[in-house]
């Protein structure tokens, strides 16, 4: 099987050695990034080998100050990163003890330049070494030999794009966040692309907040055919859509068509191919995983990472999935050769005469090929003994897109059914819809990825003319559903179609929105905090041009014009670097300080020490504290709204330990009011107590009155649930 397969791949090649009459009688030094690289790369390499570990970046901008010459062509400054100098002296050390280096860091911007970083390092100590750079999009027996095999020098461009990244935005953020640290609060910080997102995050939210939901029904009903009942819902009122805005529209309609006579009007069928989506993306795996196993982006990279690095698989190591940081649905004819050798012995039926071809997308850089397993043969089935949980679902849904890509169409078949009801001169129509699948292609290998709905649901065995009896009504009370906050999965959706950020920034544009507690997460959604909705008035109001997010995607197209080596770095650079300085002064001589406006005076006294006691903002959000700081370090929770049974003040609670956020009264427990919603600074129109965020199900995140009696924005059964 796959193991077979391996062990062939093996064979076919060996790997580089010293030549007989080489004058150095010394190793091989490879470099790459991490230890868990290093461990499968070791096992594959002979003894001539020796494997180290970079750990990453060990020479970059210094932390301490910017570091970059505005007035030399903005040339950085590089130093060795705090902590990293034992590793790099090591690395030295190894070089010099060999004949060959070969810097094996991830073929990407980023790879590049720790390649060219640890070129210069060594060279600087070593002149007679041989220093190479290789690359390689999986890491297999067959992959890294091949790699050995064809050294390259390091590509220029790409560093220079990387310089590029790296200069821009250390130039925006050591300009922007001490602006803020002078005008706003100390320890801020703000970012060129993580700003955007921001932005994106803050303008969906205020959509959320401004939208008012609308009161809306609809109506089914129980059909019945000798013994089968089917369910139909009405879909025209005497030849229109319906518009049901309220119960009395509802009733008004069963009233009139309940003891009519019904009958099967019209059976309609309709067939539909499905053609397999093309194989991952970073974005479109970090979504997949975000939808289907409910995995935040960090969460899917970091496990991605371990599943290219390699893994234990019986007595062999192998990374199982191609390198996770890519933007192209390409695949190589060697992966499409594997897979249709496979599906030819597991599914020949579904084994379409040629390969499936994917377009890539226009912004791609193409750099790499698709997401997708190293070998075939290793099914889900087969590893899940050697894969922890994540992994294994991980890897599951990755080799079930590739292999699926592959495969002939799927084919479904529709059935619809409409029911007509007539009553004098008014007549309503229901609908039933079942759908099958006649064949299934691709989904005969989705398990993890199908979802309910791609099961269908079965026909109705229905005759035109065929007589009906109604049954019974269900109607339905719902209410409009408001645009939805962001999650990962579509904030990455929203950056990769608008062309910001690339396959490796996503992950970390989240992470720091998350890290600075510009955002945070409620129910998987991206909720802003009060300080990033300040720190975003301010940019968006003062620097509206660099947080556009037309303006980022235009940036981000000049560093792959660098990369492509159209246009020079510092060109880039010089272009952005004086409008923006200008502006920056201008803004740090004009804006007020907000400092200490943001505090403001309560009613409330301190009744430790009884001074007053005021209103800040910290990084978690606004906080009552005595104002006889730091001598008296009394702080309390911010009063969301008044209690509806005793008038007190409701605030955020916790359980013991590490318990869920509630909401209760300050006065308990005299007062057990508590919800398990969070208050909404907006109240009742009907009946004045407070509105709360709901989120469920059924409808997603949703506003409702905290009365059980009052009627806004509840369901019937919400009603009789609360009061119970």
């Amino acid at each position: 099987m796959a193991a077979e397969a391996q062990t062939k791949k093996t064979k076919s090649k060996t790997p580089l050695k010293k030549k007989k009459n080489d004058k150095h009688d010394k190793n091989i030094l490879v470099i790459v990034e991490s230890p868990a690289k290093a461990k499968t790369i070791e096992k594959y390499l002979g003894g001539d080998y020796i494997v180290k570990a970079s750990m990453g970046h060990l020479i970059d901008l210094p932390k301490s100050r910017i570091g970059i010459d505005v007035e030399n062509d903005f040339e950085p400054e590089y130093i060795t990163v705090r902590g990293r100098a034992k590793i790099l002296k090591e690395l030295q050390t190894d070089a010099k003890k060999s004949h060959t280096v070969l810097l094996a860091s991830d073929f990407d911007r980023e790879g590049e330049a720790i390649a060219w970083h640890l070129r210069n390092a060594i060279s600087s100590k070593t002149k007679t070494v041989q220093i190479q750079r290789i690359s390689f999009n999986e890491i297999t027996p067959q992959a890294i030999k091949d790699a050995v095999e064809t050294p390259r020098i390091i590509d220029e461009s790409k560093v220079g794009a990387q310089k590029a990244r790296r200069v821009l935005d250390r130039l925006v953020g050591y300009n922007l966040s001490p602006l803020l640290w002078k005008k706003v609060k100390s320890g801020l910080s703000a970012g060129r692309v993580q700003s955007v997102a921001l932005r994106l995050i803050c303008e969906r939210e205020k959509e959320v907040e401004n939208f008012i939901p609308d009161e809306y029904w609809t109506l089914e009903a129980d059909f019945k055919v000798g013994k089968t009942v089917y369910t139909a819902q009405l879909v025209l009122w005497n030849g229109v859509k319906p518009e049901l805005k309220n119960e009395t529209d509802v009733n008004t309609i069963i009233n009139i068509i309940k003891n009519s006579d019904c009958m099967v009007l019209d059976v309609r069928q309709t067939d539909k191919s499905i053609r397999p989506k093309p194989p991952f993306t970073t974005s479109q795996l970090q979504q997949s995983a975000a939808n289907r196993l409910g995995f935040s982006s960090r969460k899917t990279m970091q496990v991605a990472q371990q599943l290219y690095e390699g893994v234990n698989i019986g007595e062999s190591r192998v990374g199982l999935i191609t390198y996770m940081r890519t933007d192209s649905v390409r695949i190589s004819q060697t992966a499409i050769n594997d897979v249709r050798e496979w599906l030819g012995k597991n599914h020949p039926n579904e084994l379409p005469e040629k390969a499936n071809e994917y377009t890539v997308g226009k912004n791609a850089q193409d750099a790499h090929e698709a997401i997708r397993p190293t070998y075939t043969g290793y099914t889900p089935e087969y590893v899940k003994e050697y894969l922890n949980k994540d992994q294994l679902r991980l890897y599951t849904i990755i080799w079930e897109r590739f292999v699926a890509s592959q495969m002939i169409n799927a084919k479904t078949r529709t059935v619809s059914a409409d029911i007509k009801s007539v009553s004098g001169s008014d007549e309503a129509i229901f609908r039933i819809t079942g759908t099958k699948f006649i064949e299934k292609g691709f989904y005969k290998v989705m398990k993890l990825l199908s979802s309910k709905e791609d099961k269908g649901n079965p026909y109705p065995l229905l005759k035109t003319g065929e007589k009906v009896l109604i049954e019974k009504f269900y109607p339905q009370q719902h209410f409009t559903q408001g645009p939805a906050r962001y999650t990962d999965a579509t904030i990455i959706k929203t950056l990769e179609e608008k062309g910001i950020g690339r396959p490796s920034t996503y992950a970390p544009i989240i992470s720091v929105l998350l890290d600075r507690y510009y955002v945070t997460r409620s129910n998987k959604q991206l909720v802003p905090t009060l300080l990033g909705k300040l720190i975003n008035n301010m940019l968006v109001e003062y620097f509206p041009q660099y947080v556009d997010a037309a303006f980022t995607a235009s940036m981000e197209k000049k560093l792959d014009e660098v990369e492509e080596n159209r246009i020079s770095w510092p060109e880039m650079i010089r272009e952005f670097w004086s409008p923006f300085k200008v502006r920056v002064d201008e803004v740090g001589k004009t804006l007020e300080s907000f400092k200490g406006s943001l505090d403001e005076a309560t009613e409330y006294t301190c009744e430790k020490c009884g001074k007053p006691i005021m209103k800040k903002l910290g990084r978690f959000g606004y906080f009552l504290a005595c104002s006889g700081f730091p001598e008296c370090r009394n702080t309390k929770s911010i009063p969301l709204a008044e209690c509806p049974k005793c008038g007190g003040d409701v605030v955020a609670r916790k359980a013991k330990g590490r318990g869920k956020e509630f909401y209760g009264c300050v006065k308990y427990p005299e007062c057990d009011f508590i919800s398990m919603f969070k208050p909404i600074d907006q109240n009742c129109p009907r009946c004045g107590k407070f509105l709360v965020e709901k989120t469920d199900k059924k409808n997603g995140s949703h506003k409702a009155c905290i009365n059980p009696d009052c009627d806004y924005l509840h369901s019937a059964e919400e009603q009789e649930v609360e009061k119970k």
